[in-house]
């Protein structure tokens, strides 16, 4: 069994990479930990392998295609950040502290209309269930004025392997069927 902290973040250990979370969001994006590219240039899903930001703007989750570096820019268009590990990165295999509490705490404070976690591993510790008893796509077993829960396949081209677009699709539906909290927002560049 993987550790899972019940005290909630550990103040003694700097997040390995901040969250990108505020009040009102349409969907916060929950992995596991920063991979080692992530951590180094500080940004969310930023080795050139991973899908996510291609993903986002081909099913038009975005208004136009991000890169990683401009993840901050998304919370105009009600689109968070954060992982269920802030203190380690690299791969899910190598990651052995888990802070859930402090993850719940996150989502009861900032009340995102969806969480949406990118991997199986992410959502297992929350749920604290194998990945095995782990479905993709949008949960049923949502908590009474909690957020909509998505289980989506990892981006990372590491995870190549399952690789489905089904359920990132799925959420892209459900976000175009309400509109952003900020149709106009600017983006850099």
């Amino acid at each position: 069994m993987v550790p899972v902290s019940d005290l909630g973040c550990n103040q003694m250990q700097k997040d390995i990479l901040p969250d990108s979370l505020r009040k009102g969001l349409e969907v916060v994006f929950v992995g596991t930990a920063p991979g080692h590219r992530s951590a180094e240039e500080g940004v969310y899903y930023a080795h050139p392998g991973n899908r996510f930001w291609k993903t986002l703007a081909k099913l038009g989750m975005t208004p136009k295609a991000f890169d990683a570096s401009q993840y901050r820019a998304l919370g105009a268009l009600g689109i968070g950040f954060t992982d269920i590990c802030k203190t380690q990165k690299g791969r899910d295999h190598v990651i052995t502290e888990y802070d859930r509490l402090g993850l719940s705490r996150k989502i009861k404070r900032y009340r995102p209309r969806i969480v949406a976690f990118t991997s199986k591993k992410a959502a297992s510790v929350w749920y604290e269930r194998s990945t095995k008893d782990i479905a993709y796509g949008r949960q049923t077993d949502m908590a009474d004025g909690g957020p909509i829960v998505f289980v989506l396949p990892s981006p990372s081209g590491a995870a190549s392997g399952r690789w489905q677009i089904g359920p990132w699709r799925e959420l892209a539906n459900l976000l175009a069927k309400r509109p952003r909290l900020s149709q106009t927002a600017r983006s850099p560049g």
